[in-house]
C-alpha cells in the first residue's frame, strides 16, 4: 500500500486533489481511499488531506502516519519540520514553489526524490485562479510514476465540464510535462 499526505491551505483544492487522487487511481483498476482533516472550516487555513492506494482493498481508516509522498501546497510549509515526520524512506515530495529546492528537506531525510513546479502561477494563466491542484496532480503522476497522466485526464472529466475541463486539463498536463525532479 502506498500512502500520501497533503499539506495546504483553505480554498487551494486540496480536499479536492485527495478525491481526484483516489478517482484516478481507482480508473487504473487499484483500489483507493480518500479523506480530508481540518479545523475549522476558512479559507486559508491549514489543511491536511490523505489518500491511499493499493491492489487490494484498503481496511485502513486513520490518518497517513507515515507517507511514502507528501505534496505541498504552500512553500512556507517546508520551515515546519513537523510536516515530515513519519516520512518513510525513499519518499517523494513534491512542492508548490516558484524557486528549486537544493537540499534535502531534513538533512537526515530518506528523501528519494523532490518534485517542485509553480503551480499557482500555471494554475493562475489557466483557470484564471490560483487553485494548484490540478496542476500538482499532473506533477505528482509524473514525478512519482504512480499515476498515468491519461488517466489524470480522464479522471478530471468527472470534476469538471466544459470549457472548466479544458482549462484543468491544460494544468495537468503542464504540471506533469514542467515538474523539476532532484534525485538524491
Amino acid at each position: 500500500m502506498k500512502e500520501i499526505r497533503i499539506h495546504g491551505r483553505g480554498g487551494q483544492g486540496i480536499v479536492v486533489m485527495a478525491e481526484m487522487l483516489a478517482t484516478s487511481f481507482v480508473l487504473e483498476g487499484k483500489h483507493s481511499t480518500s479523506f480530508p482533516m481540518f479545523g475549522s472550516e476558512r479559507r486559508g487555513g491549514p489543511v491536511t488531506a490523505f489518500a491511499r492506494f493499493d491492489e487490494k482493498p484498503i481496511l485502513e481508516k486513520t490518518y497517513v502516519y507515515e507517507p511514502d509522498c507528501l505534496i505541498i501546497f504552500d512553500h512556507a510549509f517546508m520551515k515546519s519540520a513537523n510536516i515530515f515526520s513519519g516520512l518513510k524512506s525513499n519518499a517523494v515530495i513534491l512542492t508548490n514553489s516558484k524557486l528549486p529546492v537544493q537540499d534535502r528537506p531534513r538533512p537526515n531525510s530518506h528523501v528519494r526524490l523532490m518534485g517542485f513546479i509553480d503551480a499557482d502561477n500555471i494554475a493562475v494563466e489557466e483557470i484564471g485562479r490560483s487553485i494548484p491542484n490540478t496542476c500538482l496532480l499532473g506533477a505528482f503522476a509524473a514525478a512519482t510514476g504512480w499515476l498515468k497522466l491519461e488517466t489524470v485526464l480522464l479522471c478530471l472529466d468527472e470534476y469538471f465540464s466544459d470549457e472548466r475541463a479544458i482549462a484543468n486539463k491544460t494544468c495537468a498536463t503542464i504540471g506533469f510535462n514542467e515538474v523539476k525532479n532532484i534525485h538524491y
